[in-house]
């Protein structure tokens, strides 16, 4: 896999930036919180998203923006692909869009923040958290996988070889077998109670039971048919018979009817006459009652205001009533409108009299506060002109260490002195570099020609000594490696030096800053002792102020009670006349209520003289009534006399008895027929009881039967996955055994070409994924025993190995992603750095087709194929990016180090 090119708009510190990423090398550079990290973060956040996160989404958007645009352009195993990740604050969230999309004629799309991420980690086999252990050492992480665990380590590297696959299979056997031992003792279970219950109603006999009650069934249902018969025939006597007293119960019926009938119209007419009686009575008591209402309204006309209680003085009177209640109202609603305004300004002018006491309480409070305030500021005048005369005594001391120093230089030109040799060493260290390779390359073609002479051969063409007219070159060879020592031994001396130099400019340029910050820190201190001298004056002048304020506030407040207490008598006095009003007021009512009463009982009258003459009608309309009912009477009588001569007693007497006797033998064959049925009932349903319990022996036996076929695959299947849960164990196993072979050997052969020839002779990992380290001379290490800079360039060997056993594959060569090492060097000193370098350039060596590297160090700039270099702007905080040739940065580096030579 290769990052082709990235492009970031408003992402962290970038505002917008693009950069095409080679295969090679690639060192990304710049000073400290420029945002080279950032950049492989953007990368890492394309790929995974959110997962690639350790904060929240709204962390990667630039401060003051609302949104962010990630691209990245990369290529795996052939394919090319395009990643766009936009994010932007809406309402209070983040809102989140993702696609995926090939530039290829692959045609791969995908859409959303899951499904591209779900891809990648498909397309890489490695989640986040994978990539992060296997080809990303994030910064401050180096010595991650040093720290971890055995059982730690044993988890990231079978999660990166695939076999963490194999553990969930091997669990997901596991539980399918425990699954299947629940379901098998529960069918066994089940198989032996079947057992038992088919046991139990074999030993019940059932179909010797059922023919039995079926013969003794058939016996009870003829003798239910012999008494059903006789029961008809009493039927048919009962029916004659109760025809024939029918006939004579509908003529005695007609007689009775008719008699009754002649009560009926005897007794309406005694009714009718008590009812005209009532209607006389109830007239005589209504007169009284009407004479009775006439002397009460002549004795309330008095209340009332009326000489005649008829309808037009009755109008009248209600009409001065009213008008004397508006006048009445008015003047009351004025009244309690004047006493509860007077009672308010009473209350209000009450409360802005104590209001304005407690402002003057406050205000001569404000005004002590401002003279101590006063006095303070008078205080912190003579603490600051101490500090004042301390720091000038401070600065006085550091202006004669410049004075005292041995180096030329005076306070304003250490910074421009510092960075002058800054640049000179570093050119020294760049020549340094370069002829510690010519000197490494000098050495090995003398030992070469040695070989080769020492072999009789000619060091530059090979032939035969004898025959070779250039053997005499290696004296020339010989002579270069002294130069160069002597050479290489000369720019260390003036690294040495220049070391040096800058420890001592070091120190002049703290004092320098010192000696700034104490000219200022005296000028502000100065300009606050001014301002606090002005402050204690101000706070004094305000102080009397407020004190001559105070007092103009309690006066206020005496004047204010007056008029207070002014405004309660006025409240009293329109109170007494709203009693007054509300007097009248009650007596209008009380004339309007006798008015009222007045008008009810002529009303009563009214009603009273209307009743009498209803009830006259109604003693006329009973009379007539009764008329007609006397003529009806005399009709009913006749017809009465002739029906009792129609009626025959014998006849009816005769098929009474009949009836009765039929009905008697019905009675009692009933009874017999009901415990015939109830037993024929019984014989039935211990028959049903009987074929129940034969339907379920049946039902057990054919349930048993498959029962026994279910437990005996179910046996074999738990044998088939306790072999399968046995063979992803071993399966896994196996493989772990074989990643630890072939991880020691990558390790071993990484860590020899880091530490070739030192003091430590290899690594051991067994089985449980434990690491040693072996000295020269045998002896065990832990690698927590190993010193800051080993321990970091030993985990760094480890990430590459596992990097290397990745990219060959157990079983082949497998795409891998890029290596990316953010500030390796973190932990490393200058002489771990050049076996990182080594580390670095072996690693291309193995094939690994892209190397992202996030550091300043000079060394690992120097073993670059392109420099990426990272700026940010103090004005706008924004960062930005340029891509340079690293033979072109060379070449100008050794410029810069043949000046500093000079």
């Amino acid at each position: 896999m290769n990052f082709d090119r990235v492009r970031l708009a408003n992402f962290k510190p970038y505002g917008d930036a693009d950069l095409r990423l080679t295969e090679g090398v690639t060192v990304i550079h710049g000073l400290n919180g420029s945002g080279k990290s950032s950049l492989l973060e953007a990368c890492f956040f394309a790929l995974y998203g959110s997962k690639a996160l350790d904060g929240t989404l709204g962390d990667v958007i630039t401060n003051g923006k609302e949104e962010t645009e990630v691209g990245l352009w990369f290529t795996h195993d052939g394919g090319s692909y395009h990643i766009e990740r936009r994010l932007k604050r809406y309402d209070g969230r983040i809102d989140h869009q993702c696609t995926l999309e090939s530039t290829d004629e692959s045609d791969v799309t995908r859409d959303g923040a899951r499904a591209v991420r779900e891809f990648v980690t498909e397309l890489l086999r490695m989640d986040a958290e994978a990539f992060v252990n296997c080809a990303y050492v994030r910064q401050g992480e180096v010595n991650k996988l040093i720290n971890a665990t055995p059982r730690e380590r044993q988890d990231t590297i079978d999660d990166l070889l695939q076999l963490g696959k194999l553990e969930e299979y091997r669990e997901r056997a596991g539980d399918a077998r425990l699954g299947v031992e629940d379901v098998l003792d529960n069918r066994r279970g089940r198989l032996d109670q079947l057992d038992d219950q088919i046991a139990e109603k074999e030993e019940k006999g059932l179909h010797d039971r059922f023919n039995g009650l079926e013969s003794d069934l058939s016996e009870v249902t003829d003798e239910i048919d012999r008494y059903e018969t006789q029961r008809e025939q009493a039927k048919e006597t009962r029916e004659a018979a109760a025809e024939t007293l029918s006939t004579h119960a509908e003529k005695r019926e007609t007689l009775e009817s008719v008699e009754a009938e002649i009560d009926e119209i005897e007794a309406a007419i005694r009714e009718a006459e008590r009812e005209r009686d009532g209607h006389r009575d109830a007239i005589q008591e209504a007169r009284e009652q009407i004479e009775a209402i006439e002397t009460a309204i002549a004795d309330q006309l008095d209340d009332a205001g009326l000489d005649a209680a008829s309808d037009e003085p009755i109008a009248a009177r209600r009409d001065e009533l009213d008008e004397r209640e508006e006048t009445v109202r008015e003047e009351l609603d004025d009244e309690r409108v004047s006493a509860e305004a007077f009672r308010n300004q009473a209350t209000n002018l009450a409360g802005k009299a104590d209001d304005r006491a407690e402002r003057a309480t406050e205000v001569e409070s404000e005004a002590d506060d401002m003279a101590d305030d006063a006095e303070a500021a008078a205080e912190e005048v003579a603490e600051r002109e101490s500090s004042i005369e301390e720091l000038r005594e401070e600065a006085e001391a550091l202006r004669e260490r410049f004075a005292t120093a041995d180096a030329d230089v005076d306070r304003e030109g250490v910074a421009d002195e510092y960075e002058e040799v800054q640049e000179r060493r570093g050119g020294v260290r760049e020549r340094i570099a370069e002829l510690s390779a010519d000197l490494k390359n000098a050495r090995e073609r003398v030992e070469e020609a040695e070989e080769l002479l020492a072999a009789g051969k000619c060091p530059e063409c090979g032939q035969p000594v004898e025959d070779s007219p250039h053997a005499s070159g290696i004296d020339e060879d010989r002579e270069r490696v002294a130069e160069l020592e002597a050479e290489l031994e000369d720019a260390r001396e003036r690294e040495n030096d220049l070391d040096d130099r800058i420890a001592e400019l070091n120190e002049l340029a703290s004092a320098a800053d010192r000696l700034d910050e104490i000219d200022e820190r005296v000028e502000t201190l100065e300009e606050r002792v001014e301002e606090k001298r002005d402050e204690a004056e101000d706070k004094r002048e305000a102080a009397a102020e407020k004190r001559e304020r105070a007092a103009a506030l309690q006066e206020e407040a005496e004047e204010t009670r007056e008029v207070a207490a002014q405004k309660r008598e006025e409240a009293e006095a329109a109170a007494a006349r709203v009693t007054e009003l509300e007097d009248a007021l009650a007596a209008v009512d009380e004339a309007r209520e006798a008015v009222a009463a007045i008008e009810d009982r002529r009303s009563v009258i009214a009603d009273e003289e209307d009743a009498i003459e209803r009830r006259r009608e109604k003693r006329e309309n009973l009379e007539a009534v009764n008329d007609e009912r006397r003529d009806r009477l005399a009709d009913k009588r006749e017809r009465r006399d002739e029906l009792a001569d129609a009626v025959d007693e014998d006849a009816v007497e005769e098929a009474r008895g009949k009836k009765e006797r039929a009905e008697e033998y019905l009675e009692k064959v009933a009874g017999e027929l009901d415990r015939l049925e109830g037993r024929r009932t019984e014989l039935e349903n211990a028959i049903g009881g009987v074929k129940g319990e034969i339907r379920e022996l049946e039902n057990l036996r054919a349930e048993r039967e498959s029962l026994a076929e279910r437990v005996d695959a179910l046996e074999d299947l738990h044998e088939e996955t306790s072999e399968l849960e046995a063979m992803y164990g071993d399966l896994r196993a196996e493989l772990r055994q074989r990643n630890v072979a072939q991880l020691e050997r990558t390790l071993n052969e990484t860590f020899e070409l880091v530490y070739g020839n030192d003091a430590y002779s290899h690594i051991e990992l067994d089985g449980e994924y434990v690491l040693t380290v072996y000295q020269k001379d045998g002896e065990p290490l832990d690698p927590e025993q190993l010193s800051g800079g080993e321990r970091a360039l030993f985990n760094l060997s480890l990430r590459c190995a596992i990097y290397r056993l990745l990219s060959e594959g157990i079983e082949g060569a497998a795409p891998t992603p890029p290596l990316i090492l953010d500030e390796p060097t973190v932990f490393l000193d200058s002489g771990h750095v050049s076996r990182l370098v080594r580390l670095v350039e072996e690693m291309r060596g193995f094939g690994v087709r892209q190397i992202l590297i996030v550091s300043h160090d000079d060394e690992l700039v120097g073993a670059a194929d392109e420099l990426v270099t990272v700026e940010k702007d103090p004005r706008t905080n924004r960062s930005t990016v340029r891509r340079e040739d690293a033979a072109d940065l060379d070449a100008d580096e050794l410029d810069i180090a043949e000046l500093a030579d000079d």
